[in-house]
């Protein structure tokens, strides 16, 4: 049973400041001496950063539809094992889901499964009187969804507060917090969203401390946390790496980790270009038996030593072209391991790491493909089939994931295509060559374990002599 004090940030809109207020939240309460876990609802990987940030915890996402609804409260009590407080920020808006499928993997829904109180940031800057008929609807929409108080954000003035406050006196829902419109801060923006906090250490330390400044001026810190004691238990079990990795089935009946993969090197890449990554990624890699060891490609002109599986994930390639392609020495390595059959495999920012080019500038070479920025913005969840053995998946493996991106790939020819899509539209995706996988498509292996045991044994096999490529 777990008994962890718990609130969900939700918000009519995207805009809204929901970000601002779970950040300033977990840092606030950080600063009290509280044990906080910070949680993301959806497939956001930016957001955690920041979460990590204010509470010196791994932030972590909660997807209901790449993972399922049945493991969102497991992986929340993963998370928050041990902590005081946890703080959940939703997405979109509270009811918003994912397309075409009522209320999956909404903030609403997750809340739900969590059984947790929810908290609406209403931006009050344009409205008064209007603000309960607002927060009146929404709190009525879902007899399940319990919204236990509402923020709100970019205040005009003392009159505004005051007819704000009046009005919602007949909501029922109590005021737990007020943001001036004068105090809101500009986090810097790109084209996916927030500048990630890898990018911008030394500023985003400064801006999480605004946030927290900000709810510290502005919030009920006692009545928010009240709210948060009042959630009931969760029954059921707290989600467990091991054990998902040894009850995992990716070829048959279940069996614990082969004492072969113990200790293999598999190289993670991090730092600024690749700061796309789920916490349960490495964890369950962990697991299975691998040795995971960061390299930062902006930095490192080398693999580590002794690299027999390399995994390059999301991040934003494009910004850092220039210096990507500069490292020369840590291209050929990769190509080089690519080249000796070594397990790869590559999501997003990773696939263009492995591509010919990037707007031109020569990359890894791996992929027989090119590519550009577009104007395009890909988004939104998918459902695929593997359509051939590879590294990750055996043939006829489903998968959920999501794409995010701004980019485009001319590819050539010989490489077979890593999925088959059949939602929203039905096409092929990715890039398969011997050791190689490589997609658009992000995946949460905490909903296909047995992705990780699968990789790590490929990686086993691979037992003889120094891998290429390495320092």
């Amino acid at each position: 049973m777990v008994t962890i004090p718990r609130l969900v940030i939700a918000a009519p809109s995207s805009g809204s400041g929901k970000t601002t207020v779970a950040t300033g939240l977990l840092a606030a309460f950080a600063r009290r001496g509280l044990a906080v876990s910070g949680h993301k609802v959806g497939p956001d990987y930016i957001d955690p950063g920041y979460h990590t940030l204010a509470t010196g915890r791994p932030g972590r996402n909660l997807d209901a539809y790449m993972c399922g609804p049945d493991l969102i409260a497991p992986l929340f009590a993963h998370g928050a094992q041990g902590c005081d407080l946890a703080v959940v920020e939703g997405v979109m808006g509270l009811y918003d889901g994912a397309s075409g499928l009522g209320e999956l993997a909404s903030t609403a829904h997750v809340a739900k499964l969590l059984r947790a109180p929810v908290v609406l940031v209403v931006d009050a800057s344009s409205q008064s009187r209007s603000v309960a008929a607002l927060v009146h609807g929404f709190a009525s929409w879902d007899p399940e969804v319990r919204i236990g108080g509402v923020i709100l954000n970019k205040v005009g003035s003392d009159r505004h507060e005051a007819l704000l406050r009046e009005a919602l006196e007949e909501s029922g829902v109590p005021v737990l917090g007020v943001l001036r419109r004068a105090g809101q801060l500009a986090v810097p923006s790109r084209h996916l969203g927030l500048v990630p906090v890898a990018e911008r250490r030394g500023d985003a330390v400064a801006a999480v401390a605004a946030m927290a400044g900000q709810v510290l001026d502005g919030c009920d810190l006692e009545g928010l946390l009240a709210l948060a004691r009042s959630a009931p238990p969760l029954t059921g079990e707290v989600w467990d790496a091991a054990g998902a990795v040894a009850s995992a089935e990716p070829d048959g009946a279940p069996r614990k980790p082969d004492s072969a993969s113990a200790g293999v090197r598999i190289a993670v890449a991090s730092g600024a270009a690749f700061t796309f990554s789920y916490a349960e990624h490495s964890e369950l890699l962990t697991a299975a038996g691998a040795e995971v060891v960061p390299f930062d490609p902006l930095r490192d002109e080398s693999l580590p030593d002794g690299t027999r599986g390399l995994v390059i994930g999301g991040g934003f390639p494009e910004v850092y072209g220039p210096e990507l392609s500069a490292n020369e020495p840590l291209r050929e390595a990769v190509a080089e391991l690519a080249a000796s059959g070594a397990p790869v495999a590559a999501e997003c920012a990773g696939l263009l790491y492995l591509a010919r080019s990037l707007d031109g500038l020569p990359m890894c070479g791996v992929l027989d493909a090119e590519g550009r920025m577009s104007q395009r913005l890909t988004l939104g969840y998918r459902d695929a089939v593997a359509l051939s053995d590879n590294v990750l998946a055996a043939a006829g493996t489903r998968m959920r994931g999501h794409e995010f991106h701004r980019t485009v790939l001319e590819p050539g020819a010989g490489d077979e295509p890593a999925w088959g899509m059949h939602r929203p539209e039905r096409r092929v995706e990715g890039f398969v060559r011997r050791g190689v996988h490589a997609s658009y498509l992000h995946t949460h292996w905490a909903a296909a374990p047995g992705t990780a045991r699968r990789f790590v044994g490929k990686c086993a096999e691979r037992t003889t002599g120094t891998a290429a490529g390495t320092r």
